[in-house]
């Protein structure tokens, strides 16, 4: 889909796209996680970079949350809104700090980016993501995002 907006450069390309998000937790004494989701989403440009979004599943627990990355050639900013909402910036060597907002109440959630790689462009790619996680200040481990994304 092409639609134009009036502020910016022209035209917003937005498509629909077929993704493979894979997610690793590695938690101080507790056997290492892993989930995937092949899902539907959308892959648009934006005047910063890249726009990835989906829905969220039972299978990642997060079910009725949409899920959306902005790309940017330094930094990637995860926004989760729906039955979570938070957001969180990855941007290599920086802590970030946000509020994880869940119906069972809100933490605070402390995120520092090891690494951060992206080949995607408007036709898809990859995004990677290892990071460290602290939950109210408490270091608790690392997770990693693994995301395949091609043309529908």
């Amino acid at each position: 889909m092409r639609r134009c907006a009036v502020w910016g450069k022209g035209c917003v390309m937005e498509q629909n796209v077929w993704l493979t998000v894979r997610g690793e937790q590695y938690f101080d004494g507790v056997p290492p996680g892993e989930s995937e989701l092949t899902t539907e989403g959308s892959l648009e440009t934006t005047e910063k970079g890249l726009r990835l979004s989906y829905e969220e599943t039972e299978l990642t627990g997060l079910a009725g949350t949409i899920t959306t990355f902005d790309i940017a050639p330094d930094r990637v900013i995860l926004t989760r809104t729906g039955q979570v909402n938070s957001q969180m910036h990855f941007s290599v060597d920086r802590l970030h700090t946000s509020l994880y907002e869940t119906p069972f109440g809100a933490l605070t959630v402390d995120v520092r980016t090891e690494s951060l790689r992206s080949t995607l462009t408007e036709n898809g790619g990859e995004l990677e993501i290892c990071y460290e996680i602290a939950i109210e200040h408490r270091v608790m481990g690392k997770n990693a995002f693994h995301i395949k994304v091609r043309k529908k």
